[in-house]
C-alpha cells in the first residue's frame, strides 16, 4: 500500500507493521514499529474497560449515580447522570473540550496551564461550572468531560490512582507492557513527539495538551500493544466475555460519524467491526478490529491528521 507523502507513524495490518517518518525531528530519530505513540481518545476504550472491571467486581454499577461518588464536587452534574450514560456519551454534562464545536488544533485549547493537569483530581478545575447541554439520556453527544469524570469516580471507589488502576486492570492482563500514561515533559527514548506544522515549521505539541492525560486521553502505546488489547478484550482476559459483548452492543446511532457507539467503543454501522479513534494536536490514531476473523488494522501517527488518509485506504482494502 502506498503511503501519503509526509506520513509519520506506524501502520499495522494483521501482524505486519511498517514505520515511517520521524519520532524526533530535531535529533533525526526515526519512528520504529515499537515506537510509543500517544493515542488521544483511543484512551477511552481503556477507561471503559477499567470501569467495567469495577462493575464486574461490584465496586460500581451501571446505574450508579455519579453524584453518589462526587459528594459536593461538580454540583452541576445532575442526579440522573449514571455510569452507563457516561460510558455511552449520553450523560448530557457540559464538556470542557466540546467536540460538537469546531476547534483549530493549532490553537492552545486548554483552559488552565497544561502543567497543572497531571492527576485526575486536578482535572476537576476544568470540569467545574460547565452547565448541562441536555437532560441525561436524551441523546448521544461525544463528551471528553464524561470520561474524565469516569476516571475520577474509578479512582475514588477503588482507592487507587487512575493511571495505576488502568495498568492493573487493563494493561497487565492484556500483556501491554509498552502502554502507559506518560508525562509529555519526561518522555522515554522510544516515545514519539507529537508535531504540528506552523508557518512552515514543525513544532511539538508539548504546550497544547495536559502534561499527563486522564480518562479521556493521554495514553501512549505501540501498535503491537493495540493488537494485544483487542485479543485480550475479546478473549475474556480483561473483562468477562459477556461483559465485552455488553460493551459492543450499540447504544446510539451516530450518523455524523457513519458509526454506532457502545460503551467506550465505536462500532461499524452494519458490520461486526469494533473501532477506537483518537485525534488531538500532534496525534491521530485509528484501529479497527473484526472479532470474527481476528484481523486488526491500526494506523497511528504523531501528527494531527496523518492517520486519516492511510486509515481510509486500509478500510477500502479491508472491504474487498
Amino acid at each position: 500500500m502506498a503511503r501519503p507523502p509526509e506520513f509519520s507513524g506506524v501502520v499495522w495490518i494483521d501482524g505486519d507493521a511498517t514505520a515511517y517518518g520521524m519520532a524526533d525531528r530535531s535529533h533525526g530519530i526515526p519512528n520504529r514499529v515499537d515506537t510509543q505513540f500517544a493515542i488521544a481518545s483511543g484512551t477511552k476504550g481503556l477507561t471503559a474497560l477499567t470501569v467495567m472491571s469495577l462493575v464486574e467486581d461490584g465496586s460500581l454499577g451501571l446505574e450508579t449515580a455519579a453524584r453518589s461518588v462526587l459528594g459536593d464536587d461538580l454540583p452541576l452534574v445532575g442526579d440522573e447522570v449514571t455510569i452507563e450514560r457516561l460510558l455511552a456519551h449520553r450523560s448530557g454534562i457540559g464538556d470542557y473540550l466540546d467536540e460538537e464545536v469546531e476547534h483549530d488544533l493549532a490553537e492552545y485549547l486548554m483552559p488552565v496551564p497544561v502543567h497543572e493537569l497531571a492527576t485526575s483530581e486536578q482535572y476537576l478545575r476544568v470540569l467545574d461550572g460547565l452547565p448541562p447541554k441536555f437532560e441525561a439520556g436524551e441523546r448521544f453527544a461525544y463528551c471528553n468531560s464524561g470520561y474524565v469524570l469516569l476516571a475520577v469516580i474509578a479512582e475514588r471507589v477503588s482507592g487507587i490512582p487512575f493511571h495505576e488502576l488502568v495498568r492493573e486492570r487493563v494493561c497487565r492482563p492484556a500483556g501491554m507492557d509498552d502502554t502507559a500514561f506518560l508525562r509529555s515533559d519526561e518522555l522515554p527514548g522510544r516515545a514519539a513527539l507529537g508535531y504540528l506544522e506552523v508557518d512552515g515549521s514543525w513544532r511539538t505539541n508539548v504546550f497544547h495538551l495536559p502534561v499527563r492525560g486522564s480518562g479521556d486521553g493521554g495514553v501512549y502505546t505501540t501498535v503491537a500493544d493495540v493488537a494485544a488489547l483487542w485479543r485480550a478484550f475479546f478473549g475474556g482476559r480483561i473483562v468477562r466475555e459477556e461483559t465485552a459483548a455488553q460493551m459492543v452492543r450499540p447504544r446510539s446511532d451516530v450518523p455524523a460519524q457513519s458509526m454506532r457507539y457502545g460503551l467506550g467503543f465505536w462500532l461499524h454501522p452494519t458490520g461486526p467491526s469494533v473501532l477506537l479513534e483518537g485525534c488531538d494536536t500532534g496525534v491521530s490514531f485509528r484501529t479497527v478490529h473484526d472479532p470474527g476473523s481476528g484481523v486488526t488494522r491500526t494506523t497511528i501517527s504523531n501528527t494531527s491528521d496523518g492517520a486519516w488518509a492511510v486509515s481510509r485506504r486500509l478500510d477500502e482494502l479491508g472491504a474487498r
